[in-house]
């Protein structure tokens, strides 16, 4: 193990000099080939800080404007994600599957998609709008508080009626 190096007047001066042009403390540590430990406590001994603490508040709030501004544009897009959803429930959509005794390949059309399929997307959408709704919670309005509930109870329900799908009686024609 190799013995320290004794900080002398020479590291004391470069300390004050480098911390007096706005370096870091480990920019300092480096360049004067010493450890950030021994840089704060020549820096305590000089009566000097780096404290950091304004720049620190100002990136923390920077990054949470941001990612508030992230959050509110996936909850728009999750909300057109349950739109588009929503609108294939009645659209005519082709069915593909392996029938038969050798496993070919049949497609239908169809009017629009068979029950099970159609609470699958309902449930897709619900679980859609409830988490849009977590990340950016309906505002405003005089009824507001009434509206997110109706929302949180609709996205609850659909994501319970797709959780359920496995339970059903096997019919797929909506009964």
């Amino acid at each position: 193990m190799t013995k320290p190096r004794p900080i002398t007047e020479t590291d004391r001066r470069a300390v004050r000099r480098h911390h007096a042009a706005g370096m870091t403390r480990n920019a300092i540590a480096k360049k004067l080939n010493r450890s950030p430990s021994t840089v704060s406590k020549l820096a305590a001994e000089l009566g000097l800080t780096f404290d950091r603490g304004a720049e620190v508040v100002a990136a923390t709030e920077a990054r949470r404007i941001d990612l508030a501004a992230r959050r509110v544009t996936l909850a728009e897009t999750l909300h057109e994600d349950a739109e588009k959803l929503r609108a294939q429930l009645w659209e005519p959509c082709t069915i593909g599957e392996f029938a038969g005794k050798e496993g070919d390949w049949h497609t239908a059309n169809l009017d629009r998609p068979r029950f099970g399929d159609q609470r699958a997307i309902l449930g897709a959408a619900g679980i859609a709008i409830d988490r849009s709704l977590k990340l950016q919670p309906a505002q405003g309005g005089e009824n507001a508080d009434q509206m997110t509930s109706m929302l949180g109870q609709l996205g609850s329900v659909l994501t319970a009626a797709f959780a359920n799908e496995g339970q059903d009686d096997g019919g797929d024609d909506g009964g």
